[in-house]
């Protein structure tokens, strides 16, 4: 059976930024997706469609078509004070590559990494931690088969979000 839209796939695969392994994953505890439903980058589905068990594959997405280019609008200067909790400001927070959780304005929950720090502000990176990187995958189809309804079950309750599925209208 050959990796095609709505099919369940799983795959091993490593992937390497700039010669350094960055993700490994194994054919023990595969990556599983269903195929064409948006789970993965395009360029990267482009690259896989058509195998079937047991091929293997090896490509590399530019930045562009992966997490894409380092935003300098995503750098973010922040108060130190938006950080105080019970009239105390954590210290150990401002590590340079530490990732924070936050919240924009909308309530919508962001990562950022700490870039810099000076006395009273800190400098956020809210890039993808892998943009402006080219991803150098090697892997292997460890299945593909039809989507059985538990699965699909299973992907739409799992979506990340608060709501009923990834199909459903968050918030409404």
């Amino acid at each position: 059976m050959k990796i095609e839209t709505n099919k369940s796939v799983a795959l091993a695969y490593v992937l390497k930024v700039d010669g350094e392994i960055v993700e490994k994953v194994n054919k023990e505890q595969p990556m599983r997706f269903i195929f064409g439903q948006g789970y993965l980058l395009p360029k990267f589905e482009k690259n896989i469609k058509g195998k079937e068990i047991g091929d293997t594959f090896e490509f590399e997405l530019k930045a562009a078509d992966a997490y894409g280019e380092i935003d300098d609008d995503a750098f973010v200067e922040l108060s130190k004070d938006i950080f105080e909790v019970d009239g105390k400001i954590d210290e150990s927070l401002f590590t340079i590559g530490n990732v924070i959780p936050m919240r924009d304005s909308q309530g919508n929950q962001l990562n950022g990494s700490v870039d810099s720090v000076s006395d009273t502000a800190i400098v956020m990176n809210f890039n993808h931690p892998l943009a402006g990187c080219n991803l150098n995958f090697t892997g292997e189809v460890v299945d593909v088969h039809d989507i059985t309804p538990e699965e699909f079950a299973e992907m739409q309750s799992s979506c990340g979000c608060d709501c009923n599925g990834c199909h459903s209208h968050c918030g409404e």
